[in-house]
């Protein structure tokens, strides 16, 4: 596919040309995957954009609020989004201002994400597959028998769950987990601690982000359930983590 022909995951236009060597990364998952996989060309990052460890570029403000004029003022060649984590209306300015947006969509499961990373680096970046995506494809590849059932928080006041179709959802359930609320309408529901505490569940998964869940905020409001504390990144995030978050999460829920 020619550049002038691209499209992002939601359909959209990208009107780069050539390969982009002025990259803002406004997803933190993104920004440490293109940035393991085709190093030296990102110049823009959010200030949640903690990996690479030790990444040496411009902060843009956080992914839902970036400083656009910041952005702006980079003059990038392309923007990297994500449908969830970026509002539309900050796509639509950057592409108002001539800059190519490529918006990833938010991914339902964990081989929708490596297919979207797939079309990030061989369409917009022209490298080859990065090993790490190879490895990843394969450890996850298989889904575990379902060993336990879990309530799985990721915002208090108000609680906020997994629900249907989640990226994290799905890494949960591929190492053996069950989401009691996978059923639901929504991708978020916001169900009361009563009603939480009534679900039946066995685990408890309380990760590090986007709340941070810790040993005295999270489990005490679970009595009748065995808390799992997790690493955010490794339940949240796409990329190079995902090698090692697969001995990591069936660890921790065996």
């Amino acid at each position: 596919m020619r550049n002038a022909e691209l499209v992002d995951d939601l359909g959209e236009p990208v009107p780069i040309e050539g390969t982009p060597r002025r990259v803002v990364s406004l997803v933190p998952s993104l920004t440490e995957a293109v940035e393991v996989s085709a190093p030296g060309r990102l110049i823009g990052a959010t200030d949640y954009c903690t990996h690479p460890a030790g990444l040496d570029v411009e902060r843009v403000g956080g992914s839902k609020y970036p400083k656009l004029d910041r952005v702006l003022a980079l003059e990038p060649d392309l923007v990297l989004a994500n449908s969830e984590e970026n509002r539309p209306e900050d796509v639509e300015t950057l592409r108002a201002n001539g800059i190519p947006v490529f918006v990833m969509a938010a991914a339902e499961s964990v081989p929708a994400a490596l297919g979207s990373l797939r079309r990030i680096f061989g369409q917009v970046y022209g490298i080859d597959e990065p090993e790490w995506l190879d490895t990843a494809d394969e450890l996850w590849r298989e889904v575990e028998p379902e060993r336990h059932r879990a309530v799985i928080p990721v915002w208090r006041k108000p609680w906020i769950v997994l629900g249907r179709d989640t990226f994290a959802g799905d890494m949960l359930r591929r190492v053996g987990v069950e989401n009691v609320y996978s059923g639901h309408s929504e991708r978020y529901p916001r169900p009361s601690l009563e009603e939480l505490q009534k679900t039946g569940a066995d685990l408890v998964v309380l990760p590090d982000e986007p709340y941070e869940f810790t040993q005295d905020d999270g489990p005490g409001f679970f009595p009748e359930m065995r808390p799992v504390l997790v690493s955010g990144r490794y339940l949240t995030w796409y990329g190079p983590s995902l090698v090692d978050a697969y001995a990591a999460l069936r660890e921790s829920v065996r």
